[in-house]
């Protein structure tokens, strides 16, 4: 399998010191979770296994897997002689069902939460706080829950690993379950045990499996000409200081950078001088007394979480109203397919979107006003005339946690509050995709993006207001899915398959940031080309089965280096140039039939193939203009 998948073959040492533990590389958004359901079914028909533990990082990923199973159970029992399956969640208060799971002649898929069972159980003096699966049940004639599982030597699926099995004590968990072996599924491993399969992001984009990227940017030279301040922290464990963003000027332009400052720091020193910060913006009073905390810079006040200048209100209205209009183009080209298009709004905070008055009521929250007055102005023009169907009330709404009097909160995306949010998600996941519900314009918290998993999300906007944590891989991981029509049929075409992400920084800060995530994440090095890059061409014309392998592949690029198509360290130069008139690579030793394949597959390693810039970029619109 490895060989023929073009990885590198396991050695015996490496089962002795890992296990029998199997890694599948898939990028996000091209079926991972039912390449894994699938091979359940697969492993029960041609081997008669029936015993399969999936286990999830989180409540979210928990929810998606179990709203899978629900999609393709017909699906499964078509392709499968109609066999019979049952599949639950693990819960500590029926574990009597884990007698059922090791007894039953049917496939059992049980999903299970890491959190359920990776307690410390091994210590009797933390007895108490050991998980129940680990304890003695009396409904179980006595005996532990986790001996059921053990008893049957599970197939053990590791949905995201990274987040699951990433500490000594997960680790130990999973080996509790006694398995058979462990299949490992994710599109960023930390370590690869046994690679049997590999999805890169630029492999799923060249096989049509993922949206294309493109970045929308909002932002401009002009946003940065007024001193601005944000006050994201006030701590007072080790001396009165605060944590502040302020705008500091490098060689490469203007950034926001972070400051631990206390009194009587200078914001035109830290801005490295910046002309604007000159006069008046020295600290002169923090205070850390909770609900009043703030930073006094002379000429004014700035309180927690609040911001001071850097036109930052004018960026989220033009954020709000690009997404909106890319919404709207969007409609006009792909409602004759039957696809309903959904746009996604990211916020780290609730009362941006969802405020309460002295009483308790609900109110709208600012970017909710915002929305309304941009979309009300937009969808008036002639051109959105047979869009104009429904009141724009109906068509968003914020998805948020909530605490026991119902009033929305922010949230980590982990509590059991969050429950109930998923959940909800979940079950209206197909309601959304239909043209009866006129919602189409969605808040949810950024804590919370696990979540979304819709295919027809064609337009993403992160309008956090502290600086944010999450990664550009997860931020468009929530739009990269292929959108599907009204008959659920999933939609290849390349024209309307592309993903926008209104980003509040410019493309080229957007694209090295990904690049770099890639490169991380998952070994990607766009631009770079590896010796083995070329393996799976076809090596005859007669059997497509026949690839070249590692061998020819790397004598390919040793070619290509000395032709100076590719430098020493392998990457593109400047003259590879496919597009000039009679281009060619130059290389004798090249058999000119699979010249064409090889050009290809260096293309596919250029960035601007996979992430692309909007062609129409937006000028800010401040306030006083009245067109964009």
């Amino acid at each position: 399998i490895q060989d023929r998948n073009d990885l590198e073959i396991s050695k015996f040492d490496d089962f002795v010191s890992n296990g029998l533990n199997f890694t599948v590389e898939m990028e996000t958004g091209t079926g991972k979770t039912y390449v894994y359901l699938r091979t359940i079914f697969e492993l029960n028909k041609k081997y008669g296994f029936k015993k399969f533990v999936i286990v999830v990082p989180s409540i979210a990923i928990r929810e998606g897997t179990l709203k899978n199973i629900e999609i393709t159970r017909d699906h499964f029992r078509t392709l499968y002689n109609n066999v019979e399956f049952e599949y639950f969640v693990y819960d500590g208060k029926k574990a009597n069902k884990l007698r059922g799971f090791a007894t039953s002649n049917q496939i059992q898929i049980m999903i299970i939460n890491i959190d359920s069972f990776r307690k410390d159980f091994s210590d009797s003096e933390d007895d108490k706080k050991s998980n129940v699966i680990f304890k003695e049940n009396d409904k179980l004639s006595g005996r532990k829950p986790i001996e059921f599982i053990q008893s049957t030597n599970p197939f053990v699926i590791i949905d995201e690993p990274q987040s699951v099995d990433n500490t000594p004590k997960s680790q130990e968990a999973i080996k509790a379950l006694s398995p058979l072996c462990v299949f490992r599924y994710s599109a960023t491993h930390r370590e690869l045990y046994n690679q049997v399969y590999k999805l890169d992001p630029i492999r799923a984009f060249e096989l049509k499996l993922v949206k294309q990227i493109v970045v929308a940017q909002v932002t401009s030279s002009s946003t940065f000409n007024d001193a601005f301040v944000k006050l994201n922290e006030v701590d007072n464990r080790s001396g009165l200081r605060a944590k502040i963003t302020i705008q500091v000027q490098q060689k490469d332009g203007v950034k926001e950078k972070d400051f631990w400052v206390k009194a009587g720091h200078d914001l035109y020193t830290l801005s490295n001088e910046r002309a604007h910060y000159r006069n008046g913006y020295l600290v002169q009073e923090i205070s850390a007394e909770k609900g009043n905390e703030y930073i006094d810079l002379g000429i004014g006040r700035v309180y927690l979480g609040e911001t001071k200048g850097g036109m930052r209100d004018e960026i989220v209205e033009n954020q709000i109203r690009n997404t909106i209009q890319k919404h709207l183009d969007k409609e006009l080209q792909v409602r004759k397919r039957g696809i309903k298009v959904l746009s996604l709004f990211f916020i780290d905070r609730v009362h941006n979107y969802r405020a309460y008055d002295e009483q308790g009521n609900p109110v709208k929250g600012k970017f909710a006003k915002i929305f309304e007055e941009q979309y009300a102005e937009l969808i008036s023009l002639p051109k959105y005339k047979e869009l104009n169907k429904f009141d724009v009330a109906a068509i968003h709404d914020g998805y948020f946690s909530h605490d026991n009097k119902g009033i929305l909160k922010d949230t980590n995306g982990v509590t059991l509050s969050d429950y109930s949010t998923y959940d909800r998600i979940m079950k209206e996941k197909e309601k959304l995709l239909s043209f009866d519900d006129p919602l189409k314009f969605i808040f949810s918290h950024s804590a919370l993006r696990e979540g979304w998993d819709n295919p027809n999300v064609f337009q993403i906007c992160t309008l956090n207001e502290t600086k944010s944590t999450l990664k550009k891989r997860q931020e468009i991981g929530r739009g990269l899915r292929l959108p599907v029509d009204q008959e659920g049929s999933r939609v290849f075409d390349d024209v309307i398959n592309k993903l926008t992400v209104v980003a509040n920084e410019s493309y080229d800060e957007f694209a090295k940031t990904l690049q770099k995530e890639y490169e991380d994440d998952c070994g990607v090095t766009f631009g770079k080309i590896s010796k083995y890059a070329f393996s799976r061409l076809h090596a005859g014309q007669h059997d497509p089965e026949v690839k070249i392998g590692r061998v020819r592949s790397e004598g390919i690029w040793n070619d290509l280096v000395s032709s100076g198509i590719l430098d020493a360290k392998g990457k593109i130069t400047q003259k590879f140039n496919p597009s000039a008139p009679g281009f060619s690579l130059g290389v004798k030793n090249i058999d000119p039939a699979i010249e064409a394949e090889i050009i290809e597959i260096i293309e596919s390693y250029q960035l601007d193939r996979h992430i692309r810039r909007d062609e129409e970029p937006k000028k800010l619109r401040l306030k006083s203009e009245k067109e964009l």
